[in-house]
C-alpha cells in the first residue's frame, strides 16, 4: 500500500488492492445492495481514485464567527449549540445580511460546518465573497440524530429551526425575511424538507449535497424515522412541487449509496434543478469539492431575489 502525496486517502498497489478488495466488499455488500450500489463498488472506486479528487478548503482568512447555546423547548429542553459565520469585513450586528441555514449530517454537529478539519464553509464563503459574490451569512445549529423532523421522543429539530433558531438569528441582526438552506447527507434531506415547508415566500434557495434519501422505510437507516407512517409523513418524494419558486441545487456522487434515490427524486421535478451527478462518494472530500458551487449558487439566489421588507 502506498500513500498518494497531496491526498488524505491511501492509494493501494495493484497486488495489495486485489488482495483486500474482496474482503472489504463483503463488509460493505449489505449496505451497498440496499442502496442500489454494486457490492464493494464504492470501495473499489475510492482506492483506484475514480471517484474524483478531494476538495480543498480555501487558504483564506475567514470572517468573524459567533457561537452560543440555547435551551430548545422544541427539542425537549435540550441544550442546543449554534454558530454564525459572517463574510470577511463584516462585524456582528453591523449590517443586516440574508442568511443561509446550514443543516449538518448524522453524527455531526453545528461545529462541523465551519471546522477547518471538516467542511470549512466559512472559508468557502470568504473565498466566494473575495471573488465578487454578494455577501451573506451562514448559520449552523445542532439537530441531533433526528433527521430534522419531529420525533416521537419529543425531539423536534424542524420546529427548533423554524420557531427558535430563525428568531435567534434575527436577534443577531440578520435578515430572516428570506433565507436559504444548505445541508449534506441527513442535512441535505433536511434542507429540501424545511425549504418546502417554509415555501417560496421565505426561501430563496435550497441546496443539498448527497441528500440521505430512500424510497422505502424498510431501506432507511435504523433510527432515522420512528416507523413507516413517520417515514411516509415526512418523505420528500412526491412533494417536489413544494419547492416551486425556490432555486434548488442537488449534487450527488455516482458512487454514493444515495445516488439512485437522489436521481429519482431529481427526475420528479417539473423542471430539473441545478446540480451534478459525477464522480464522488459519500464523504467530506466530495462535499468540499461541491461546496464552492453550492455557496456561489446561494449567493446568486440572494442577489436576484428581492427583499420582502
Amino acid at each position: 500500500m502506498t500513500v498518494d502525496p497531496g491526498s488524505s486517502r491511501q492509494r493501494w498497489t495493484r497486488r495489495g488492492f486485489l488482495a483486500a478488495a474482496g474482503v472489504a466488499a463483503v463488509g460493505t455488500a449489505g449496505f451497498a445492495v440496499a442502496e442500489g450500489v454494486l457490492p464493494g463498488r464504492a470501495f473499489i472506486y475510492t482506492q483506484l481514485g475514480l471517484d474524483g479528487p478531494d476538495g480543498v478548503i480555501p487558504n483564506v482568512e475567514p470572517g468573524r464567527t459567533t457561537s452560543g447555546t440555547f435551551v430548545s423547548q422544541a427539542r425537549g429542553g435540550r441544550r442546543t449549540g449554534w454558530t454564525i459565520a459572517l463574510p470577511p469585513g463584516v462585524r456582528p450586528g453591523a449590517r443586516s445580511l440574508p442568511v443561509a441555514v446550514v443543516l449538518h449530517g448524522r453524527g455531526n454537529s453545528h461545529e462541523s460546518a465551519f471546522s477547518p478539519d471538516y467542511l470549512g464553509l466559512d472559508r468557502f464563503l470568504s473565498a466566494a465573497v473575495e471573488q465578487g459574490a454578494p455577501p451573506f451569512a451562514m448559520a449552523s445549529v445542532d439537530g441531533g440524530e433526528s433527521y430534522w423532523h419531529a420525533r416521537a421522543n419529543g425531539d423536534d429539530a424542524e420546529g427548533m429551526v423554524l420557531d427558535e433558531f430563525l428568531p435567534l438569528l434575527a436577534d443577531h441582526g440578520l435578515d430572516v425575511s428570506r433565507v436559504a438552506f444548505l445541508g449534506w447527507s441527513m442535512g441535505g434531506y433536511g434542507a429540501l424538507r424545511l425549504a418546502g415547508h417554509l415555501g417560496r415566500d421565505r426561501v430563496v434557495a435550497a441546496t443539498a449535497m448527497s441528500p440521505a434519501l430512500w424510497h422505502d422505510f424498510a431501506d432507511s437507516a435504523p433510527g432515522a424515522f420512528d416507523n413507516a407512517a413517520d417515514f411516509d409523513r415526512v418523505s420528500v418524494f412526491g412533494r417536489q412541487r413544494d419547492l416551486d419558486g425556490i432555486r434548488v441545487r442537488i449534487d450527488c456522487g455516482e458512487e454514493d449509496p444515495f445516488c439512485v434515490a437522489t436521481r429519482d427524486y431529481v427526475e420528479g421535478f417539473p423542471v430539473r434543478p441545478a446540480g451534478l451527478f459525477g464522480p464522488g462518494s459519500h464523504d467530506v472530500g466530495y462535499w468540499r469539492r461541491m461546496a464552492p458551487a453550492q455557496v456561489r449558487f446561494i449567493a446568486d439566489a440572494f442577489s436576484t431575489t428581492p427583499r420582502l421588507r
